[in-house]
């Protein structure tokens, strides 16, 4: 929706970064005390809650013409991802029995949405205006719904009871905060990106907002087939060789973004994209493995705290635009691949748990059921 607020109400480069820092704060903040409790408590019913919580946020985003009431409505938006992601992944790896490839899939479902999203923005906001944005609350009520066959299960699967999980092994603390510095450089680069790609493209082919939302378009697809490489490589290689070498690849990458000219800058993008999100779903069961009595704490920092930081350097990439250029600004991303890189060389590959018996998602045990040798 960026390009649309800049080309509808004359915002600035700074300005819209506000926006995407409303959307970071208080998911960054948030996300991992939703973690915290799900660990202690399992909350299924927060998955249609916090679905339609940040489907109205962004559809009441562009009602109003103050920018205060924006920042509110991007905020409610964030909070509704912050409250869905850490039970999501809880749900998630007690579905798939801690399968890698099985998780990356779970993350391929979020990354097609994203690569929807600025289509269906164009649509309905580049034909007729901001004013229409209340339409985009239409996915957020279909992913609700979506969500209620999921709560049957769990139920059922409560009534039914099930085995008693393993007790879970020791936390590697040290390898867990490693990991979340490089989810935290990742997201920098790929929250600046996502940020101002499409105004970056749209200065590079012309001023034409059709190449701003195909470069947006190109930067999530790509996302959607990364997760799903990442997790099929994964189990041949391992999850912190295949993410190493992702993000070996998406230096490269992340500069021919930058640097390279016309529409050559496509092919890059979608290397970027596939290079940042083949480590992603291996990020989320990487931090689950290094914290196995604390799956909602580390799911809620992988998907929430760390990731949000992106957003949270978002103003500063747009103040440098506004001051210098987008190309400037946008230069110091490079780096943070070969940051994520250094990073995951330091990195053990926890032991794989053997597969068993999910346990009692509804069970209100802090250890148990989100034992990573339990759910495997």
């Amino acid at each position: 929706m960026v390009p649309f607020f800049v080309a509808e109400r004359a915002y600035g480069y700074a300005t819209v970064s506000g926006m995407v820092l409303a959307a970071s704060v208080l998911s960054s903040v948030v996300q991992p005390v939703f973690g915290v409790l799900t660990d202690r408590w399992a909350m299924p019913w927060l998955l249609p809650v916090s679905t339609l919580l940040g489907g109205a946020g962004i559809a009441l985003s562009g009602v109003s013409g103050s920018y205060c009431l924006l920042l509110l409505f991007v905020a409610i938006s964030g909070v509704g991802v912050a409250a869905y992601h850490p039970e999501s992944a809880r749900v998630a790896r007690i579905a798939s029995q801690g399968s890698h490839s099985a998780m990356g899939w779970f993350s391929t479902g979020g990354n097609i949405g994203f690569a929807v999203a600025p289509l269906m923005v164009g649509a309905v906001v580049g034909a007729h205006g901001l004013g229409l944005t209340p339409l985009l609350v239409l996915p957020a009520l279909a992913g609700s719904v979506l969500c209620l066959p999921v709560l049957r299960a769990l139920g059922q699967r409560q009534a039914a009871g099930s085995n008693a999980a393993a007790p879970p092994s020791a936390d590697d603390k040290a390898s867990f905060l490693k990991l979340s510095l490089a989810v935290a450089c990742r997201s920098v680069v790929f929250m600046g990106l996502s940020a101002f790609i499409s105004l970056y493209a749209t200065q590079r082919m012309g001023d034409s907002t059709v190449a701003g939302t195909v470069a947006l378009f190109v930067l999530y697809l790509g996302g959607a087939v990364g997760s799903v490489l990442g997790g099929a490589l994964a189990g041949r290689w391992g999850r912190v060789t295949v993410a190493r070498w992702a993000y070996l690849i998406s230096i490269g990458a992340v500069a021919g973004v930058v640097f390279v000219p016309g529409p050559s800058l496509y092919p890059f993008v979608a290397l970027t994209s596939a290079g940042l999100y083949v480590p992603f779903s291996l990020q989320v069961t990487l931090g689950q493995d290094y914290l196995p009595s604390r799956v909602g704490t580390a799911s809620g920092i992988t998907l929430g705290l760390a990731v949000s930081v992106g957003g949270l350097i978002s103003p500063v990439i747009g103040s440098l635009a506004d001051a210098r250029s987008l190309r400037t600004a946008l230069a110091p991303l490079i780096l943070m691949p070969a940051l994520c890189w250094l990073l995951f060389r330091a990195l053990p590959e926890p032991a794989t748990p053997q597969h068993g018996t999910a346990p009692d998602p509804e069970r209100e045990d802090t250890a148990a059921p989100h034992s990573g040798r339990g759910l495997r």
